[in-house]
């Protein structure tokens, strides 16, 4: 079966980074778009960035743009995001997802 599961999440001062990392299962990894969701407290979920099969088209939400960076591993079955400069309103649940899978989130919680 399907399986995305995220990792790399905590706690973070504002201005730092964190990156973080889905591991995928159960399907053909390389032949799929990749996508990281987040979502803030009483927030609908966002998408955040994008990722094609082959790794070479990348799509960034406005609000991460110039900081965010989306990149997978085919050989690896994982995608990752590299955060920098995160913001106290990059604080929300991030999750990976394909087709129509979902994975558990991993918590981002940025201070100030």
């Amino acid at each position: 079966q399907v399986q995305l599961v995220e990792s790399g999440g905590g706690l973070v001062q504002a201005g730092g980074s964190l990156r973080l990392s889905c591991a995928a299962s159960g399907f053909t990894f390389r032949l799929y778009t990749m996508l990281w969701y987040r979502q803030a407290p009483e927030k609908e979920r966002e998408l955040v960035a994008t990722i094609s099969s082959a790794g070479n088209i990348l799509n960034y939400a406005d609000s991460v743009k110039g900081r965010f960076t989306i990149s997978r591993d085919n050989a690896k079955n994982t995608v990752y995001l590299q955060m920098n400069r995160l913001e106290v309103e990059d604080t929300a649940v991030y999750y990976c997802q394909t087709m129509k899978y979902w994975g558990r989130g991993t918590q981002v919680t940025v201070s100030s």
